[in-house]
Order: structure tokens, then sequence, then C-alpha cells
């Protein structure tokens, strides 16, 4: 009888294990199954294992692997025995295995749900985090595998096994005998390991970003010996910026020896990065596409850290070029890089311990506190361009092109811990992962603004060169869906711009209230409008004449940021010539205005001018004008120590599953580096809107709620009937349910629908009337007039027989007979509103909760709002106020007010049932009627479908390519 252990593979090779992971340190690593032809690379790995290693990890002097040991170690049935291996150019750093036991602690022979875990980290690799990623994944692993809990012996002096266990945040037990100290531990997830995997995940991907925003040295290959070409337009731009580190240029057509080869322009110059002696942490590839993959070798070798790739040729051509796309991501991670394009446009380090200049920007920005992400190089071009006129500085910049690799969330990462950023500009084509970005912009946006720019919301089309799923959800909705993330999303770059200038520069607006004052009496009323069609409250506009001196703008500005009837300014201001014949001084106004802005800097102010060339330049003359320019105070601590302040060993905290952090207290009270000016009124008011809606999330994010348990809930009954619903149907497209197991999913939740009858007949009709009880309603369910009231397919309040059978002659006679209509029979409910409730999965964008008012007026105007699943009870009472058609909900024009708590408590419990079931991909409930008290749901449907792919959800892994 054979063994588990002499037993060939039970399953096929499990490739969905493979995944590229960030180690803590910012590389890269790739964790995949042990295979049996793993067997030298298996022995290589342990000869470079320390003798002391290996006795932690055998108990023993264990010097080599015998032939048997390698057999072991190799061969897997992929069920009970799995083995991965984490490798970096193709060779082991680490391995992970485990076996399942019994309950005498023996090598099971049948089904249990305990194994043994035990791994080897090469002494080299140690301290990088690979043994914490390879237990998030072999867990994975085990929880597919049926097995639910771990067990590992440990010696005590094995003290950083120990704490890998210890710190992953799972629920576990440890004891003491014979010398080994054994934990046990649950797999399933708890909030605290999903925090400590967050927490781990956000260092990781952060430094993996810094490590390419910082590098010590740079080498530029494909530099040209004559002047101009991209190569060689980067290495100019790199010397112009004053980058601090060492510089090399390369180009395979440099002859040593040749005069002119030994330097481009003072820089070292080499056939290849092989040549350099020093260590190269970041190396910028301008070659054609064909020659690319040779590059990437030599970097790989040599030990660059990270990849910029200017080069096109890429997904942006076709499929060929998609698939060298995929190749080069593929080789890259393989040597632990992480890339920033193909297609690239570069990256910008203004701080001056780097002031790196890496692409093909010809000025590099002055410094300042926005960080600024793009995946295109022309709007990078606008953006950097239309920033410098205005006057604003930036931290760092990255032009991502085709981002194969790095992306918008992995920016994000890194700027929520950079102490040199306040304000994060995104112009973002494509998401490749939505609901991951949600979450970080989430995370993000609760200490640091974030503006985002989407380009092709409307067409559907995503540029050539981005392989993402799209989404099946409106723009409408995924607007709304940032905005609930806290996201400030507008429509074009110049209004991410004008509310970039405004966030970086000024304080966050405690309230919509507006105080206008300038020169300009028709330009103060146009203020004044422009504030109203935008929500905000403005007082009536102060006219300080014509006449107006730049003190007086600085006593008027005083005034009103000095008293209590407002929360913002905007300043007017057009040329004027004085009384002694002086005309405008752009420089004297604004130093007017500075000195008052910063005596009262409580307030954000904003300045809107006309024809006053240079005001702008003027009032932003705080700011850094070079990269050797001092940054302005901004009264904002760090919230946590800068990437660069954290060793690379240290392991990061592991908090106790923490909600979102506070707002930073000195926010209100910054010290303005700059004011803001805009050419037109509507401009000024719509960044100060921005700014004053993002303040009021940033309030209601501190509390953002909970999700209520309710006690009438049958979650593992719903389980279950849910499995035995999808397994009789068998169509891996899933179902649309019957109503009446639909009705019986939904009561599992407490979600109870009214009984409707049949009528395929007056007489069928009549008796459904007599068990319902009269008054009753008529209505039919063909699909052409279902909910349609308007169209007469409904008939209410029908007090008797004799009305019931006059009503179904009607309908009959207008839309065609019986077996056409289908026709029910519901009894009467108390007079509301009506309302609809939706769920849906969308393959994008995750789970979605939609509320709006029922009626074709409502779907004509799109008045529906949507919020990501969970929702907490406080955003379930947003989502009901958050339409325009809410006051028909709330008594207007007299009406009585309806139950909303009772329609707050249905969204959530929709929301439960929907986050509790990943099968349940689909929920309408049309029409719920909310009365004065309580709710009636008139009609539901259900559909259920085998639970889709989620990529935001198991261990810690890279984007695939």
């Amino acid at each position: 009888m054979q063994t588990p252990s002499d037993q060939q593979d039970r399953h096929d090779y499990p490739s969905h294990w493979e995944a590229d992971v960030v180690l803590r340190d910012g590389g890269t690593a790739r964790i995949r199954p042990i295979t049996a032809e793993d067997a030298d690379r298996l022995v290589s790995f342990y000869e470079q294992v320390s003798d002391e290693s290996k006795y932690y990890r055998f108990f023993a002097p264990y010097p080599r692997l015998s032939a048997k040991d390698v057999h072991r170690f190799t061969h897997h049935d992929q069920v009970d025995r799995v083995g991965l291996a984490a490798t970096v150019g193709g060779e082991f750093i680490a391995t992970v295995r485990y076996d399942r036991i019994d309950e005498r602690g023996m090598a099971a022979s049948a089904p249990a749900d305990e194994a043994e875990v035990a791994f080897l980290v090469q002494d080299a690799h140690q301290g990088r985090g690979v043994a914490s990623t390879l237990l998030e994944h072999i867990a994975a692993v085990a929880r597919e595998r049926g097995i639910r809990r771990f067990a590992a012996e440990v010696l005590p002096a094995n003290t950083k096994m120990i704490k890998v266990f210890t710190d992953a945040g799972y629920q576990q037990k440890r004891s003491f005998e014979d010398g080994v100290v054994r934990l046990e531990f649950d797999l399933e997830p708890t909030d605290r390991s999903l925090a400590v995997q967050r927490a781990r995940e956000q260092r990781a991907e952060g430094r993996s970003v810094q490590r390419l925003l910082t590098p010590g040295s740079v080498a530029v290959i494909g530099v040209g010996r004559a002047p101009g070409g991209v190569g060689r337009s980067v290495l100019n731009n790199l010397q112009e910026s004053g980058y601090t580190g060492r510089l090399y240029a390369v180009n395979s057509a440099f002859v040593e020896g040749r005069q002119g080869d030994a330097d481009i322009d003072g820089v070292p110059a080499h056939r290849s990065v092989a040549d350099i002696e020093e260590p190269v942490d970041l190396a910028v590839v301008s070659v054609p596409a064909d020659r690319v993959p040779q590059a990437v070798a030599e970097c790989g070798e040599h030990g660059v850290r990270g990849l910029v790739v200017l080069s096109a040729g890429y997904a942006e051509s076709g499929v060929e070029g998609r698939e060298r796309q995929r190749e080069l991501v593929r080789q890259a991670r393989s040597y632990g890089m992480r890339i920033i394009g193909p297609n690239a446009f570069g990256v910008i380090n203004t701080s001056p311990e780097t002031r790196l200049n890496a692409s093909l920007a010809p000025q590099s920005p002055a410094r300042g506190r926005i960080g600024l992400f793009t995946q295109s190089g022309a709007i990078g071009i606008a953006l950097l361009s239309g920033l410098h006129r205005r006057g604003a500085g930036l931290s760092t910049f990255v032009g991502s092109g085709n981002r194969a690799d790095v992306s918008g969330n992995d920016l994000l990462q890194y700027w929520f811990e950079d102490p040199d950023t306040d304000v994060t500009l995104m112009y973002l084509e494509t998401i490749g992962n939505p609901r991951k970005f949600t979450r970080l912009a989430r995370r993000s946006a609760t200490t640091k603004p974030l503006v985002v720019v989407q380009g092709a919301r409307h067409s559907g089309i995503a540029p050539t060169g981005h392989a993402v799923q799209a989404t099946r959800l409106p723009h409408a909705t995924v607007s709304a869906l940032l905005r609930q993330a806290g996201v400030i999303r507008v429509d074009t770059v110049t209004e991410m711009v004008d509310a970039g200038l405004l966030l970086a520069g000024q304080p966050l607006p405690s309230g919509p209230r507006v105080a206008i004052l300038g020169n300009s009496e028709s330009l103060g009323l146009l203020t004044y409008d422009a504030c109203v069609a935008d929500g905000l409250r403005p007082q009536r506009p102060r006219d300080l004449t014509t006449g107006a001196t730049p003190a007086d703008f600085r006593t008027a500005l005083t005034e009103a940021l000095s008293g209590d009837g407002c929360d913002a300014v905007i300043v007017n201001a057009i040329p004027w010539v004085g009384e002694d014949g002086a005309t405008t001084d752009p420089e004297t106004l604004a130093t007017e205005l500075r000195a008052a802005a910063a005596g009262c800097p409580a307030k954000p102010v904003a300045v809107v001018h006309v024809e006053l060339g240079g005001l702008a330049e003027a009032l932003a003359a705080a700011t850094s004008t070079g990269p050797d320019a001092p940054t302005p105070p901004t009264g904002r601590e760090p919230e946590a120590p800068g990437l660069a302040e954290t060793p690379a060993a240290a392991e990061p905290m592991t908090p106790e599953a923490p909600g979102p952090p506070e707002p930073p207290a000195s926010d209100q009270y910054r010290i303005p580096a700059y004011i803001p000016a805009y050419p037109a009124a509507e401009r000024a008011v719509r960044a100060l809107s921005e700014a004053v809606k993002y303040a009021q999330w940033r309030r209601e994010a501190a509390e953002p709620g909970r999700v209520h348990e309710y006690d009438d809930i049958d979650e593992n009954g719903a389980a279950a009937r849910i499995e035995e619903l999808l397994a009789a149907d068998g169509d891996p497209r899933g179902l649309t349910l019957a109503p009446d197991d639909a009705h019986e999913l939904l009561g599992r939740y407490g979600i109870h629908v009214r009984q409707a009858l049949p009528a395929p007949d007056p007489d069928a009709a009549a008796a459904a009337a007599r068990t319902l009880g009269y008054p009753v309603a008529l209505k039919t369910t063909a699909p052409h007039l279902r909910h349609r009231a308007d169209l007469g397919g409904v008939r209410l309040d029908l007090a008797d027989e004799e009305q019931l059978r006059r009503a179904y002659q009607e309908l009959t006679d207008a839309f065609g007979k019986p077996a056409e209509l289908r026709p029910v029979v519901q009894g009467m409910v108390p007079r509301g509103v009506d309302t609809v409730v939706r769920a849906v999965i969308d393959p994008a964008a995750g789970a979605v909760l939609s509320f709006g008012l029922a009626g074709a007026a409502s779907e004509l105007l799109g008045d529906t709002a949507h919020r990501l699943v969970p929702v907490t009870d406080r955003e379930a009472a947003s989502l009901v106020r958050s339409i325009r058609t809410a006051p028909l909900l709330f008594g207007w024009r007299g009406s009585a007010p309806v139950d909303t708590p009772a329609l707050e408590e249905l969204l959530q419990r929709v929301s439960r049932l929907v986050d509790d079931h990943p099968e349940v991909v689909g929920v309408s409930l049309e029409p719920v009627v909310v009365a004065q008290r309580g709710l009636s749901v008139l009609d539901a449907s259900v559909r259920l479908a085998p639970p889709p792919a989620r990529d935001d959800l198991g261990p810690r892994t890279l984007p695939g390519y």
C-alpha cells in the first residue's frame, strides 16, 4: 500500500499559487510551488544556509541533505503536503512547507484540519520579511486545502522565527515541552492579522517606490555621443537638476579608449552596466524595444534595484507588443527589480538630498508639497507646465506610461508616509485594482487630499498599453464611489491644478461660508453667483471700489479673516490707477495680501485676478523658486516616520485593527505657503468648493460609523441554501432565483417581501384576493411592463371583486393575453414614497449598493446614489440623503416625512447579505414603499453565481502580467 509520500501528485500543478511579492526592503521575489525539477536548486540553496540556521530548522546538526531528503522536500501531493519557495533570479532564497497531521500528531492518511509548518530562509536574505510573506501564502494554500490550523515547533533560541509567528496577528496558543516551543494558531483571518498584513504591504510597497525615487546612483542606458535623442536628453536633465548621486552613461556603441567615449559631458561612459565597478541603484532605459531584454539582464546581474523604461514599442503597439511587455515584467521581477513604464515619461524628486530629474521634462519643477502621478506623458507635460506657471512646487513626480508594474496604488503607499508630500494629484486612464485603490485612497485621504482626473471615463476605451479589467459601472457610479473614499474627483487637468494649488497652499476650510471682497463690484457679483451654484454660502460682496490701494486690500482681508462670519475668503482684483496716477503694482498687492493671510492663518484665501500680469507669480513668491530654496513651514507633523528613516530590517508595527487615522488637529492652523491665484471667478470657487466638501468628508471619516449586527440574521442558513441552489443549477454563469427561493433567502436576512399570488385568469385573481383580503393591487409582471405604473400596468386600491374583475378586463384589453402579461394580485400596503434598492457585483469595483426613488423621472435624471459594500450606519444615512430627490422623503412641500430609519436598516441588511455571501452577485428590491411607519418590499429578484475572483483578498501579491 502506498503512503502519501510515495504517491504521485494528486493535483495538477497549482499555477494560481504563483505570485510576485514585494519584500520589506522594497525588493521583489517570486513565490511558487516546489516541484520535482527543483532538486538541484534545493541542494544549492541548502548549501548556502548557515549551520546555525540548519540547526534551528532540524534541531540537530544537519550539514547536508540526503537523497531521501531531497526527494521528500521536492515531491508534494499539493494537498496534504505542500512546499513553496521564494526565488530571486530563479534561485531559492527561502522555503516553507506544511504536512497535514492527524489528532495523534502523525502524518495524516485521511483529511484532517491541522498541519505542521516549517521555514528555512537563506541567511543573506533574513530580515527582508521573506518568512512573514511566505506564511501569508502557505496559510492561504492551507485554507484552500481544508486546513484550519497550523502547528510549529521552534527552538527557544530561534527568536526570529518565533517573532514571525507571534507577529502574524492570528489567534494562537503557545506551550513549552521537551525544550521546544510549540505554537498553534488558527488560520482564519482576524481583524488584527488583516491589519498586520496591510501595514506590511504599505511599508513594503512604499519602500519599493522610495528606492526608485531616491537612488544613490543612476545609469542612463542608451546615451548617444551626439546631442539629442531621448537618452542624451535624460542625461542632460539629470545633470541640470543637480542630481546629488553618481551618474553613468551607457551605450553598447561606446569603444573603450576611443576619444570622446570615456565620458559624455563629464559623465563616465561605459559599454554596459556590467562594466560599472560600483553599485547602480536605478537604470533609465532608452534603447529600442528589441534591445531592452539584454539591458534588463545586464542590470539584473549587476544588482540594479529598479528600472525606468522610457522605450516604446510595447502594449501600446498591439498584440506582439503586449506580449513583449509581459515578458519585460517577468524578466525584471525575476531579478527582484521593479519597473516604471514601459513607454514612461520618467521620475522627478525635488528633495535637496536627491535632486533627481530622470524624465523628459526639460525643466525641473520647484520644490513643493505636491506629489504628482500621471499615466500619460502628454498630460504630464501639461501638468508640470501648468503647476510651474502658477508658482506651485512638487515633492515628487512619476509618469508611468503603460504602468505595467509600478502603479498609482504604489505611489499612494509611498506618499502616505512621505513627510515631504501634503497633497497628491493623479491623472488616471485606468485603475488596475479598483478595490485596492479605493481602500488606499480612503486611508490616504484621511490625512492628505487626493485629487484625481480620470481619462476615458465616457468612451470606456482604455489606452492600448493598459491591460486591465473593465468596469460595467457607469461613470457617475464610479465617480460616486471615489468620492465615498474621500477622493476629490474633478473633470479636467485644469481643475486638478486649481484644486491642488489651493489644497497645497492653504488650510482646509471649516465650513461653506465665504467672504468676497475686491475692487470690482461686477466681479464680486459673478463670484457670489458661482458660490451659490457650487453649494457654498457666500456673504454679500464687499466692494472696495476701483480706487482701493494695496493697503485697503490688506485691511479688508484682515477684517474678513479675523471675523467669525466666514470660513474662507475670495479676493477679486482688477487693474487700477490711483489718485496720484500710480498704476497697478502686483508685487505690492501680493505683499499686502500675504501679510494679511499670514496674520490669520486658519482660513483659506484665494485670489481672482483680471489682467494683472505677474500677480500669480508674486503671490507664489513664498514658495521655492528652485531646488535649493527652503520649503515653507506647514504646521503639520508627519503621521509616521518617513520611509527613509525606518531601518530596512525593522519589522513594521502590527496595529490592532486600526480605524481611519484622526485628521491632524494642526491642519486648520497651517501657515499658508502661498496664496493661489485664478484668472476666473468660477475656477477659484470650484477649487474652494472641492476643499469644503473634502474637509467635510474628513470630519465625517473621523467617525465612520459601524456595520450593525442583527440578531435575526441567519448567515449559516443562508450560506447552506446558497450552496444548495448553486449545486442544483450547475451553470457556472449562475442563475436568477425563482421568486419563492429569492424571498426565502432574503427572509434569512430579515428582508421580507410582500406576498404576490399569480392570477392567470379572472377567477384565479378573485381567489387570490379573497386569500389576501381586500383592498388589493393587480399588476403585470411582463418584463416590458414591470414596475411601469405610468403605462397603466398597475391597478391599485381595488376594493372588491367587481372592481378587480373590471381592472383585469381593462389590462387584458389594453396589453394582451394573460399568458403574456403574467398578472399577480398583491395586498395593498400603506401609502408612501416608492424607492429602489439594488446591489451588484462589478468585476472591477466590487460590491456596490445603490439607492434611488422609483420611476422614469429618476431613471432619466440618473438620480441614484451608490456606496461600496459593506456600508456602515452613517453611510446608509448618507446614501438616503445624497440623491437630489431626497426632500420627498423628508416632508417636501408639507407632505408627511417617511420612515427613513427603516429604510436605512434595509440598506444595511442588503449590504450584509452581499458582503457575507460573495455568491450573491445581484439583488434588486423594486419597489420599496416607505411609509410614515415602516416599509414594504413589493418585489425582489436575486441572482447567484460562483464567487467571482478577488484580487484584493488573500496574501500580498503584485498584479499579474
